[in-house]
């Protein structure tokens, strides 16, 4: 089997259908009409996570004339889907003309590959609209609209074991929490399922390597969190007796949450391509240790 590159924005999800086998059967899934669609014909196309914890990517495959955009299986159901998925929308679009070097003021009408939006459920909950709609966001009537198919992948495709997957390591994460003990429970269990078997065989190593990325990503987020809400419980309890200064501390408060996230986001991009993503963690409890990686990475505390 041929050498997959593996982007370290990959979650399971965009490295699975990024191997060209595993990128049409998903395109045949959606499409079982269009028996003779080649690997070749079925392009991937990066988006950049948004609207979500994490640095990953989502999925785009352009094949002829259909530009396909898919979210990384969601457990919850946002309502703000659409919305998300229409900033997608937008930065592909925008990416054909410029890779195709059209013009939006040219006097001929463009020609541009058809969207089609999904998203992919792996949650448990049982009434699941099959559609969600940007304009379900409006307050009263709205001129645009974007709609969003749900995916619940409930067979054996190469889409259903995906989502079982998921299933499989949300149990276990629920079980074990962000461990390598969950990953390694996930693996044996979707062994003896048969989910996912030459994928996982053949990729075991890379697929165990996002997922402690990915935990180590959340495990970071998760600390920030209780720390910025301890800090802020903490300054709220000193500053609260001052009257009339409630609305000027929330501001300084936002502001330098606003800045400690990006810190810790930028150390972590820079911090896991090195294999080094759990120094953030003992950075976050110690501010020595915090001051010295800003240094070493030229970046300001």
């Amino acid at each position: 089997m041929a050498e997959m590159k593996r982007n370290f924005k990959d979650s399971v999800f965009t490295y699975l259908f990024s191997e060209p086998k595993y990128t049409r059967e998903l395109y045949l899934y959606l499409h079982p009409e269009d028996q003779n669609v080649t690997e070749d014909e079925c392009r991937l196309i990066t988006t950049e996570n948004i609207l979500a914890i994490g640095e990953y990517n989502d999925l785009g495959i352009q094949v002829r004339d259909k530009l396909i955009l898919l979210v990384e299986a969601q457990s919850t159901l946002s309502p703000n889907m659409p919305l998300r998925m229409l900033m997608y929308l937008t930065s592909a679009y925008k990416a054909y003309i410029k890779e195709n070097d059209l013009s939006l003021y040219s006097t001929k009408a463009m020609v541009i590959p058809r969207p089609e939006l999904y998203m992919v459920y792996a949650g448990n909950q049982v009434h699941v609209p099959e559609v969600m709609r940007l304009a379900d966001l409006y307050e009263g009537h709205g001129d645009a609209d974007v709609t969003v198919k749900v995916l619940r992948g409930e067979d054996d495709s190469i889409l259903g074991q995906y989502v079982a997957f998921c299933k499989i390591a949300d149990e276990q994460r629920a079980l074990y929490g962000l461990t390598r003990e969950t990953i390694q429970e996930t693996m044996r269990i979707c062994q003896e399922q048969g989910i996912l078997i030459p994928f996982l065989a053949s990729r075991r190593k890379e697929v165990i390597d996002i997922m402690e990325m990915l935990f180590s990503q959340e495990e970071v987020w998760e600390m920030t969190k209780r720390e910025l809400e301890k800090d802020a419980r903490r300054k709220g309890r000193q500053e609260g007796r001052q009257e009339g200064r409630q609305e000027g501390l929330q501001e300084g408060r936002q502001e330098g949450h606003q800045e400690r996230d990006a810190l810790y986001t930028e150390l972590l991009r820079k911090l896991e391509p090195l294999g080094r993503g759990n120094e953030l963690l003992a950075a976050i409890m110690d501010r020595a240790k915090l001051f010295d990686l800003a240094h070493e990475f030229g970046l300001q505390v």
